[in-house]
């Protein structure tokens, strides 16, 4: 398994970048290579992914959520073995910060090269550079209940 860790500042109030982040449907829209996410049930959600011309499915399960403190997920089922948290912690009134750390298992000889030139850790930053300009020009989480998720 291999592991990247990124943060980021975001200038929106905690709640407001927290509740994006549970708007998984909305994912296509600032992360690179993911082409649909579908929200299955309050825990689960299926994701169709290509990078680098190669393309994936898998699902994945919330396994540990604490609302406007973290999200911790896990693949459990396709072509894809990952975990890993997004937390978020508040700076000030307006701003706070989203770090993401995941575990994941390159396969294949591309994503094995991939992950060996540090492409996977400039991948995640630039998604996560891309949600903070998503909710920092919206100023304002995208709507729909799908996202929402009792803690557990």
């Amino acid at each position: 398994m291999s592991m990247v860790q990124e943060t980021i500042e975001v200038d929106v109030p905690l709640h407001t970048a927290y509740n994006q982040w549970t708007q998984f449907e909305d994912f296509p829209h600032f992360m690179d290579g993911v082409e649909q996410v579908t929200q299955l049930d309050e825990r689960h959600n299926h994701w169709r992914t290509k990078i680098s011309g190669v393309s994936r499915e898998f699902d994945t399960e919330i396994v540990d959520q604490a609302p406007d403190q973290k999200i911790a997920w896990r693949t459990v089922g396709g072509d894809v073995q990952q975990m890993g948290v997004v937390s978020f912690a508040r700076l000030d009134d307006d701003r706070c910060e989203v770090r993401l750390a995941m575990d994941y298992d390159p396969q294949g000889f591309a994503e094995h090269a991939a992950d060996t030139m540090g492409m996977i850790d400039r991948r995640v930053r630039g998604d996560l550079e891309r949600f903070k300009s998503f909710v920092e020009e919206r100023g304002v989480e995208s709507g729909g209940w799908r996202g929402r998720i009792r803690p557990s």
